[in-house]
């Protein structure tokens, strides 16, 4: 239930397995740099569905995903010039970028507007794992359904959630901050949420 992963040096035989796991409609928990991320797929919707009732929210407010690097990132979204100039300046790293989806994207994964939230985080294991995939995968903080608290080890997470998952990997401590959210829509940078990320290249 539980894997340990070194979280410097991911074992290429763990993440393999891991891989598997979701490629076989799997939901983990997994490290980021910035909260322990609940996951699946990108293209399993009936995943994609367990967890939004995991979350216990709306269908309307879609899930970020997790992709490799920039070159990932523009399969999933329309990357302008100022968008990749931006993104290359501060990726890998703490930030979810919102922009407009592809046709690649799942409907279940877009908002009203057509846009998608990407992370690029700034961890060995979770890029490891979109790379062995082939996909992105799905992430939405670990939280406990009762009061939304952040759960911060792989033992709270199996504790609270370990019913519903099919694999927790125990990358050891993460930074407990959340990511910052940029939307980059139009080229005209708003900041949706401040986190961990500096944002001051966007209030300058």
């Amino acid at each position: 239930m539980i894997l340990e992963v070194n979280p410097r040096h991911p074992e290429p035989r763990k993440i393999d397995k891991i891989a598997e796991v979701l490629a076989n409609g799997g939901i983990i928990a997994y490290p980021t740099d910035t909260y322990y991320g609940i996951g699946c797929d990108l293209f399993n919707k009936q995943s994609i569905e367990k967890i939004y009732q995991l979350k216990r929210r709306s269908p309307l407010q879609p899930f970020s995903f997790i992709c490799s690097d920039l070159k990932n990132i523009s399969e999933y979204a329309q990357v302008t010039n100022y968008a990749y100039k931006t993104m290359k300046r501060l990726l890998p790293g703490p930030y979810t970028f919102i922009l407009e989806g592809s046709k690649l994207v799942p409907k279940i994964m877009l908002t009203k507007r057509r846009t998608v939230g990407i992370r690029v985080p700034d961890h060995p294991i979770c890029l490891a794992i979109v790379e062995e995939l082939g996909h992105p995968v799905i992430s939405t903080s670990a939280t406990d359904p009762e009061n939304g608290r952040i759960l911060e080890t792989p033992q709270e997470i199996k504790d609270k959630l370990g019913h519903a998952l099919d694999l927790i990997v125990d990358g050891g401590i993460v930074s407990g901050t959340p990511s910052s959210v940029i939307s980059l829509i139009d080229d005209a940078p708003e900041i949706l949420r401040q986190g961990a990320g500096d944002v001051a290249i966007f209030t300058t």
